[in-house]
């Protein structure tokens, strides 16, 4: 290869790169515009001192930040523990987790059922499992309300069959808002779980019955470890907005049962600190990228890009 012909491919290398980058320019600006920027501006809200109505004062303050786990007594400034936003960051990181949990526990016999059906009915499952996802998620946690309410169907059910004899109080309580979210995030966890499913190859599966393992060696052997980069991915999709949920705790939780969530909004609505609040928000961020950074290391460590 002669000298300008290295020139020309290097021209012509550097060319390509620069319109990748024109052409990408649209995206970046709209990112920077719609997600990194309204970061920026919580963040910078985090570290200003509280308005008097509401808003914020433009004088750096560490007050939010200090807030976010601190408290500091109003009559001799002795310093305690918050142990409201501790109780509830605790109730957050619980319900999310347990959500996790029951929803892999039902998504992963539905996801292979769906998978080792016939290549021309998954289709169906699939479509019957993305149903919930046409109704707005409002509606779905008043549907959820009317069924678990005192005279709901599950208590009148209940009552008619004789199993009990008063309404079990099942509303506004962490029950309640599990049975929600549950409902609401198991898709998500069906999903991925079946993407690396359907690329398992059942052949390994017959080997291990083959080689007389019983199902659950079979199971924990050879299944789990194939479908593991599903099993975080889905895991992953569920834990994030369990963590940030909102409507659901607010519908199904009463009020009495918050979750992070609940507590930014309550900062920014009728608490009116407005540094406190962005202080959470961060502070819920960091905790979702400490997840994803988490999911991101295991799957590339089990090749989990195909799912």
């Amino acid at each position: 290869m002669t000298e300008r012909t290295r020139q020309a491919a290097s021209a012509a290398q550097k060319k390509e790169i620069t319109n990748r980058w024109l052409l990408s320019a649209p995206a970046l600006v709209l990112i920077a515009v719609a997600s990194v920027g309204p970061l920026l501006i919580v963040l910078l809200y985090s570290v200003l001192a509280p308005g008097s109505y509401g808003d914020v004062k433009w004088e750096l303050s560490g007050q939010g930040w200090f807030n976010v786990f601190l408290s500091r007594d109003i009559f001799d400034d002795t310093i305690s523990l918050a142990d409201a936003h501790v109780m509830i960051l605790w109730r957050s990181a619980k319900l999310a987790v347990i959500t996790t949990v029951l929803c892999l526990i039902v998504g992963f016999p539905t996801a292979y059922f769906i998978a080792s059906r016939a290549p021309h009915n998954r289709s169906i499952w699939l479509f019957l499992i993305t149903i919930p996802f046409w109704t707005n998620m409002l509606i779905r946690g008043f549907a959820i309300q009317e069924m678990i309410r005192n005279e709901g169907l599950a208590n009148t059910i209940l009552m008619k069959l004789g199993i009990i004899s008063t309404p079990i109080q099942m509303l506004y309580t962490d029950f309640a808002i599990l049975l929600g979210m549950v409902y609401v995030h198991l898709p998500l966890m069906v999903l991925p779980l079946y993407a690396s499913l359907e690329k398992l190859d059942f052949r390994l599966v017959e080997a291990g019955y083959d080689l007389y393992a019983t199902r659950l060696k079979v199971l924990w052997r050879i299944i789990i470890p194939l479908v593991k980069p599903g099993i975080i991915a889905g895991s992953i999709l569920v834990f994030i907005p369990a963590l940030s949920s909102y409507v659901i705790p607010r519908i199904l939780g009463g009020g009495k049962n918050l979750m992070v969530g609940n507590l930014i909004e309550l900062q920014f609505g009728q608490g009116r600190n407005w540094p406190l609040g962005a202080a959470l928000s961060i502070t819920l961020v960091i905790i979702v990228l400490f997840a994803m950074l988490y999911y991101v290391k295991n799957a590339g460590k089990t090749g989990g890009g195909h799912a």
